[in-house]
């Protein structure tokens, strides 16, 4: 198994929304620091960049892209093996469908259409977030997973990985809003919309998430129930996710 970096997460030029997973919830979860990355896709990395991953030690990625996106810039990191849960994107096809029927989205629409994106990553695509776990309960080595943003996917994957391991509330949000702080969007997010609308789409509320957890919720009474019941972590898993991700 490869040795964690203990070096702080290095700032990508063409992945911005790479980080540690550990950043925002330590001290209160004692995760190992160096183990568990997110990031947005790895399609465009640089020398620099690509460099700075390997000297992480990542030899696993997940990535939830779709086939499309994959295809369109695949990893850039050649010597890490890639899994793909493949969740297909659909919010930026509904607007696009939206804005081409000349209709111009307002802001509480794309509230809206992003809520009902992450109520369908629990309805539809619960065997993908049971893969990711079952990637980590493998062995603890380092791991980066990813979608192309890194927000939604990503976010959704990360909030229940941080549940699972014990993280609170509140430092499972604050890992989920930093993206707000990270990703650069493309130059062309706009699609058509307006800018307060396309601030929107590229970025997380903490609607957004409460959406899933009301799925969750509506489905299986709580965030304990999804994971033990839809995703396969019982407490016998969840322990030895504890004993292979947080420090001693």
């Amino acid at each position: 198994m490869s040795s964690p970096s203990s070096r702080p997460a290095p700032t990508l030029v063409h992945a911005t929304n790479f980080r540690d997973l550990a950043e925002r919830v330590r001290p209160a979860l004692p995760l190992r620091a160096g183990l568990l990355f997110r990031s947005d896709h790895l399609g465009a990395l640089s020398d620099d960049d690509a460099r700075a991953l390997r000297g992480l030690g990542l030899r696993r990625v997940l990535d939830f892209r779709g086939e499309r996106e994959r295809l369109s810039a695949p990893c850039a990191l050649p010597e890490a093996q890639v899994h793909s849960l493949s969740i297909e994107p659909t919010i930026v096809q509904v607007l696009s469908d939206l804005v081409a029927s000349g209709h111009r989205p307002t802001v509480a629409e794309v509230v809206g259409h992003m809520q009902d994106t992450y109520r369908g990553f629990v309805r539809q695509h619960t065997h993908r977030f049971a893969e990711f776990f079952g990637h980590l309960l493998e062995s603890p080595e380092p791991t980066v997973f990813h979608c192309t943003a890194g927000k939604d996917r990503t976010g959704l994957a990360a909030a229940l990985l941080l549940h699972a391991l014990g993280a609170r509330p509140e430092d499972i949000l604050a890992d989920y809003l930093l993206t707000n702080d990270r990703l650069r969007p493309p130059p062309l997010a706009g699609l058509g919309l307006a800018p307060e609308v396309a601030r929107v789409l590229w970025g997380v509320q903490p609607a957004f998430l409460d959406a899933a957890w009301e799925a969750v919720r509506g489905a299986h009474g709580s965030i304990d129930q999804f994971l033990a019941r839809g995703l396969g972590l019982g407490e016998a898993e969840r322990k030895r996710l504890r004993a292979l991700y947080l420090e001693n």
